[in-house]
C-alpha cells in the first residue's frame, strides 16, 4: 500500500486520495496537523496525481493547512493537478494563495 504522508527534511508531501470528500478530508486534516507540529514542517506539497473528485470539504482542508503553514512561515503547493481539480481550485480562489502545477514544479508550468 502506498504511503499517503511522506516527510523529507522540513517538507511534508500528502498524496491526496482519489476522492477528497468529507471523510477523507477529516482524516488528512487531523494527521497532517499532527505531522506539521511534531516535525517542524516548513513546506507542504499536495499531490493530486490520483485525485478525480473533490468537494467543498477538500477546499476547506486545503485552506486550513494553508493558514497553519502561513502562520508558521511556511508554504503550500499543489502538484500533478488535472483539469478537473484545477478548475475546482480556480473557481474556489485557492490559486490566489498556493502555487498549482500540472506536474512537478521544476518540470511543469505554473497554472
Amino acid at each position: 500500500m502506498e504511503e499517503i504522508f511522506s516527510v523529507k527534511g522540513t517538507n511534508l508531501t500528502i498524496k491526496i486520495p482519489a476522492e477528497l470528500d468529507h471523510h477523507n478530508s477529516e482524516i488528512l486534516k487531523v494527521r497532517a496537523d499532527q505531522i506539521i507540529q511534531r516535525k517542524n514542517i516548513r513546506s507542504l506539497t499536495l499531490d493530486f496525481g490520483k485525485t478525480g473528485f473533490m468537494d467543498s470539504s477538500g477546499i476547506g482542508m486545503i485552506m486550513g493547512r494553508y493558514k497553519n503553514m502561513r502562520f508558521m512561515g511556511g508554504t503550500v503547493i499543489a502538484i500533478h493537478v488535472n483539469e478537473r481539480i484545477r478548475r475546482i481550485l480556480t473557481l474556489s480562489g485557492i490559486y490566489k494563495y498556493i502555487d498549482i502545477y500540472e506536474g512537478l514544479p521544476q518540470q511543469s508550468k505554473l497554472l
